[in-house]
């Protein structure tokens, strides 16, 4: 996979080394390691999973010190195993030591999400639907963690709210029913701008098709018998988005039902942290 360019990622990382770093440094390293001391460093991977997070790591340690020689041995989106050697840092130990603890964070959390959405989209092996995310992130690492979905496989729901009109239920209580808020966003949105409608119902599910203007119906919530039924209601009319309790064991029986996608906040704000280490 193309990497985001580093300027897009760099904000992020810096903001994580100002509240590692400042006011006064790395007071331990500067008091303990002999200035002008070198050596190298390899980050390894300390079980099975799949890589995320090796960019942002590399843009962690090159903001401490741009003179230290970054190797990625197994890129973002690859497999890796328990043991495997991800990456080399070479130069300062002082600056190696600088950056560990937030490139460590990084890469933990990416991989460990990479690591969950990989999981995720093989129980989809051999249907058409895809599996995507939600914004459903910690706050301030929405670019990281959504990246680190697409390095498993995975797809990237709307970024914010201003990628595209999603209504949803309390937007129909507070509008006045399903007709009033399709036709609204009809009349609101761009010509590129997608509409997507929740629904609890198959009943809901069938006035909405009715109605028309909705370019994805999300299914909240519903068994499979009842997503099935969904399915074969829409016709192939509207994209259908499955969510709500999309548990791991979940995926494979709600992918056969044959909705396009199935969204889950889990692959984000569920995802563990990858166990990762860096050795000197």
């Amino acid at each position: 996979m193309t990497p985001l360019p580093d300027f897009l990622l760099e904000p992020v990382v810096q903001a994580s080394l100002m509240e590692d770093l400042s006011p006064m440094g790395d007071v331990t390293t500067r008091a303990v390691v002999p200035f002008g001391k070198t050596c190298q460093a390899r980050l390894n991977a300390r079980e099975d999973g799949v890589v995320s997070g090796m960019q942002v790591a590399t843009i962690a340690f090159r903001l401490v010190d741009a003179g230290l020689k970054v190797e990625t041995l197994v890129p973002d989106s690859h497999p890796c195993g328990k043991g495997q050697c991800l990456m080399t840092i070479t130069g300062s130990a002082a600056s190696i030591l600088m950056g560990e603890r937030v490139a460590l964070n990084f890469a933990g959390r990416m991989t460990g999400i990479a690591s969950l959405t990989a999981a995720f989209v093989a129980q989809t092996h051999g249907t058409k639907t895809r599996i995507t995310c939600t914004r459903k992130t910690t706050p301030g690492l929405r670019v990281v963690e959504k990246l680190a979905v697409t390095h498993g496989g995975g797809h990237n729901h709307r970024f914010g709210l201003s990628d595209a009109i999603l209504i949803k239920d309390n937007h129909i209580a507070a509008a006045g029913g399903i007709q009033a808020v399709l036709e609204a966003a009809k009349a609101a949105r761009s010509h590129m701008m997608r509409v997507e409608l929740e629904v609890d119902t198959l009943d809901q599910l069938e006035e909405a098709l009715g109605v028309g203007g909705a370019d994805v119906i999300l299914l909240d919530n519903m068994d499979s018998p009842t997503l099935r039924q969904a399915v074969a209601l829409a016709e192939g009319r509207v994209v259908l988005e499955a969510s709500g309790n999309m548990r791991l064991e979940r995926i494979a029986e709600v992918a056969a039902t044959g909705v396009d996608y199935i969204s889950s906040g889990a692959l984000t704000h569920s995802a563990r942290t990858f166990d990762l280490g860096l050795d000197f």
